[in-house]
């Protein structure tokens, strides 16, 4: 049986898995029969559940350790325009006073 490519990677090593499709190079999970287009939208939620877009404000919740460094992000920091981004940290930002940084969407809240 031959199931359709991965709709991120395009990898053609996927495999059916309960009712979920799954592939091995990405690690997403799809239904059989969803569109690649609604798979392009990327659904990112912050430390209280709500919803973020691109472009949002974000207000940090926590200080955070700047990595490779010994600044320190301090909580209350309001972040605006974020863009979100594939991946662990999954929130682009510049920073007033430390410039572009990628954040955790767990570490922030929607101002």
């Amino acid at each position: 049986m031959s199931f359709p490519p991965c709709p991120q990677c395009q990898s053609e090593y996927t495999y059916e898995d309960g009712e979920l499709l799954v592939c091995p190079e990405c690690a997403h999970e799809w239904q059989t029969g969803e569109t690649a287009v609604a798979d392009d939208v990327l659904s990112v939620k912050d430390a209280n559940g709500a919803d973020l877009a691109d472009g949002d404000t974000v207000v940090l919740i926590k200080d955070l350790k700047v990595k490779g460094s010994s600044s320190v992000i301090k909580q209350g920091t309001k972040v605006k325009g974020i863009r979100l981004q594939e991946g662990d940290h999954n929130i682009g930002c510049k920073i007033d006073g430390f410039g572009a940084m990628n954040l955790k969407s767990e570490f922030v809240k929607k101002a």
